[in-house]
């Protein structure tokens, strides 16, 4: 079974790239993030082309921000939107969908970003983050939690630590969060695979980043051991990334029990030329 997550950053603007992935890779689950579609407008974009490739569809969005869904061709059931007692920034958002496909429970998530540390967004992603954890905790011990992370588990998951000094994905209690829903006994199956590779998923659109290889790995797939054991392959799409109309992240995809392309490597196709020395290159976003 081959398993996909992809933040798509608007599946509508992402739609003449979508369909093709979807037919090129043929992924069985397919986890979804910032959709920006409510489940109305989603269903009307995409429901037909879906229903012809043999997806079942849960969908959890809202008109232009957030939203997330699960594609799945192997079964879906027992679909659940949001997270029980998730907190409100005021008002609950949608930002997790979880149902079971083949056995699994899967789970698509985007975790709020944070933009600011100390900031409200900051503390609202940490309790957010500690819903998502008793989620897990009570769920079915086959289970595997895909999304856009917001956080970068470690300094080798950034192309560089000291250009995001004082901003949010990297500070110590979003990465604690992180490690507290890992311990649950979740495995970081890409991480698992390539301990010493430079696997990044998310690439800004500003200055040229993608091409110089300047991103961080905030796309994750956490895998409960029943699942982790079943890795066969991991590895990031970085093709789809590249060329017109692109998403700022690149999908993730996991093969569970066999390998329809091999072992391929941890990023496909790897960067070119990318910049490796410290200190020289700050964030689009940083002060000049």
């Amino acid at each position: 079974m081959r398993i996909a997550t992809w933040n798509v950053n608007s599946v509508k603007q992402r739609v003449p790239r979508l369909l093709p992935w979807l037919d090129e890779r043929r992924p069985d689950v397919v986890c979804l993030q910032e959709t920006k579609l409510a489940d109305d407008a989603f269903a009307d974009l995409l429901g037909g082309e879906l229903a012809d490739r043999g997806y079942a569809v849960a969908a959890h969005g809202e008109a232009t921000w957030n939203g997330v869904a699960i594609l799945s061709r192997v079964g879906l059931e027992d679909a659940v939107a949001g997270l029980a007692g998730s907190p409100g920034f005021p008002r609950p958002e949608a930002r997790a969908v979880s149902a079971t496909c083949d056995g699994i429970r899967v789970v698509s998530v985007y975790v709020p970003n944070g933009r600011v540390p100390g900031s409200e967004h900051y503390e609202y992603k940490l309790a957010w983050l500690a819903s998502l954890r008793e989620l897990i905790a009570a769920g079915p011990e086959a289970t595997i939690v895909c999304g856009d992370m917001n956080i970068a588990p470690t300094d080798d998951d950034v192309f560089d630590p000291d250009a995001y000094v004082g901003q949010t994905h990297v500070t110590a209690p979003e990465r604690e969060a992180l490690a507290e829903l890992q311990a649950l006994g979740l495995r970081d199956v890409v991480r698992d695979r390539w301990p010493n590779e430079r696997v990044f998923t998310y690439w800004d659109y500003r200055a040229g980043m993608f091409h110089q290889d300047l991103g961080m790995r905030i796309d994750l797939v956490l895998a409960s051991e029943p699942v982790a054991g079943r890795v066969e392959a991991a590895w990031v799409d970085r093709q789809a990334r590249k060329g017109s109309g692109p998403s700022d992240h690149a999908p993730v995809i996991i093969d569970l029990d066999e390998a329809p392309d091999g072992d391929i490597g941890p990023v496909v196709p790897p960067p070119s030329a990318p910049v490796t020395r410290r200190g020289a290159k700050k964030l689009p976003q940083a002060p000049s």
